[in-house]
């Protein structure tokens, strides 16, 4: 299944007689002004998407600090974007999609098989010297889009713990922070015992694009995928995890996503918890 979309794809798509539903992702952990960003220029048509209200539950001990939302509040936050039965779906952002994943692997997970990612996000679409459009776009109308849950697999704190003993679980967030070096927004440094670091970072050549897929698949394999009956994924609260999924899958490989992360593994005092670079 097609995971990217690129820029000179994207124009195309968007000159069509059908173009795609184009959401604006913009966030960043620490900066909360992600419609301010968007309404300072984005790509014509885009409409934003606030992660933390629409792709995301409230924040909670055992759910993390973004827990899914229910298949009928993301049903209704996309017909609100504005997104038909059927049409194509593009995602981006403006940090190499590791924000803007999230919103592709919600839609996967409920269904949307023609959900893509822009490769290498806004940056690449100002690259090719191509406009951008500011202010706050008119509301869209409303989509007819039916969601349904369990498009793509997930696992719970006690699932991870046996992907980390009996497969391959894999950990996206900074090497510092999986070491136990620094933890600047969660209960407790360190990482999942058992758990092998893969900063989400490492996906992306140097101009936020995803490496090719055979370079996808070198990294991954030398973490063990090869050979993993089952790969497992977690961050810090389950957003740039879901940009490993995307990468894993270009890389040939399917995994599963712990959408409570470390966020909720570490809140859970009866959890053990590592440090150090090795698993």
């Amino acid at each position: 299944m097609t995971v990217t979309t690129t820029v000179t794809e994207l124009r195309e798509l968007l000159a069509s007689d059908e173009p795609p539903a184009l959401l604006d992702v913009r966030w960043a952990l620490g900066d909360p002004h992600g419609r301010g960003h968007h309404a300072e220029g984005h790509i014509p048509g885009a409409v934003y998407v606030d992660l933390d209200t629409e792709l995301a539950a409230p924040p909670s001990p055992r759910g993390g600090r973004h827990p899914l939302p229910s298949i009928g509040e993301l049903q209704e936050a996309a017909r609100r974007w504005g997104v038909r039965q059927g049409q194509h779906v593009v995602v981006y952002d403006d940090l190499g999609n590791t924000a803007a994943a999230r919103a592709w692997w919600l839609l996967r997970y409920a269904g949307v098989s023609g959900v893509t990612l822009l490769d290498g996000a806004l940056g690449a679409w100002r690259s090719a010297g191509l406009p951008l459009e500011s202010g706050v776009p008119a509301e869209q109308p409303y989509g007819d889009v039916v969601l349904e849950a369990g498009g793509l697999p997930i696992t719970d704190a006690d699932g991870a713990a046996r992907l980390a003993a009996e497969g391959l679980l894999l950990d996206a967030r900074a090497g510092e922070r999986y070491r136990g070096e620094v933890e600047p927004v969660d209960p407790r440094a360190g990482h999942i015992p058992g758990a092998v670091s893969a900063p989400t970072g490492e996906n992306l050549a140097a101009d936020g694009t995803f490496l090719p897929a055979g370079d996808l698949r070198e990294r991954f394999e030398e973490r063990g995928a090869a050979t993993a009956g089952r790969i497992g994924v977690y961050c810090g609260s389950g957003v740039t995890a879901a940009h490993q999924i995307a990468a894993l899958e270009i890389a040939g490989f399917a995994a599963v996503l712990f959408p409570g992360s470390w966020s909720a593994w570490s809140a859970d005092p009866d959890r053990p918890a590592a440090k150090g670079s090795h698993p």
